[in-house]
């Protein structure tokens, strides 16, 4: 009995998520209240409650369950197992290669969620902060994970290489956060505008190997 109580509960909470989720994929997450994942879901006040406290724990699951479904981890860290018998330029384009999969992979309704995510950054940092802190580091999002383990990357190439990059790892890095962040909102645009001047016209493919050919000669600077 205990084991179908629990798999129940599971149930009732991973239909609550989706429905927030449907609603986030909507409208945006900072307009986004209770009542609409309480309708979505057709479930009662009473019901929802008893699974979740506040709106803020049901973003914070929505979280866990995007992060976990759509990770870059196994990836990247398979490109960097080859990075002792490839050269390490080679290496840099074949990140922004997966970078580019990873995204048309991961579909726009949830990089929209990532951007409504952002939208809610910006107007309200505290409350992003507090439930940010609640994920734990098993529940990084994709984009860290990348940083994390580019930066120490980009590092031990200079060393080994005896680069003297045009930037410190510290900017390059923040290069490719920004760059990320825009192609993933041109790709979102183009896709949901469907405007027949743009629509098939923005390749994310091509817009990571312009930033990977970017980062590389900011590597190379001068010897």
């Amino acid at each position: 009995m205990p084991r179908v109580s629990e798999e129940y509960f599971e149930k009732k909470r991973k239909e609550i998520i989706d429905a927030a989720y449907r609603v986030c994929v909507r409208k945006p997450i900072t307009s986004v209240v209770m009542n609409d994942i309480i309708a979505e879901a057709g479930f009662s006040h009473g019901v929802i409650y008893k699974y979740y406290k506040d709106l803020d724990e049901v973003l914070r699951d929505l979280v866990i369950s995007i992060n976990s479904q759509n990770r870059i981890d196994e990836r990247l860290d398979e490109i960097l197992s080859e990075a002792y018998k490839k050269n390490w330029e080679d290496i840099i384009r074949n990140i922004g290669r997966m970078l580019a999969d990873y995204l048309v992979e991961v579909g726009t309704d949830v990089l929209k969620i990532s951007l409504y995510s952002d939208m809610l950054a910006m107007s309200e940092p505290e409350r992003v902060s507090r439930i940010a802190g609640e994920l734990g580091s098993e529940n990084q999002s994709p984009l860290l994970y990348l940083v994390i383990k580019m930066a120490g990357y980009l590092e031990s190439v200079i060393k080994k290489e005896g680069l003297k990059p045009a930037k410190s790892v510290e900017e390059i890095i923040q290069f490719i956060i920004v760059n990320y962040h825009g192609i993933q909102t041109g790709y979102v645009l183009t896709s949901c505008m469907n405007a027949e001047q743009i629509n098939g016209k923005y390749d994310p493919a091509e817009m990571f190997s312009v930033m990977s050919e970017s980062v590389i000669l900011l590597m190379k600077g001068s010897r």
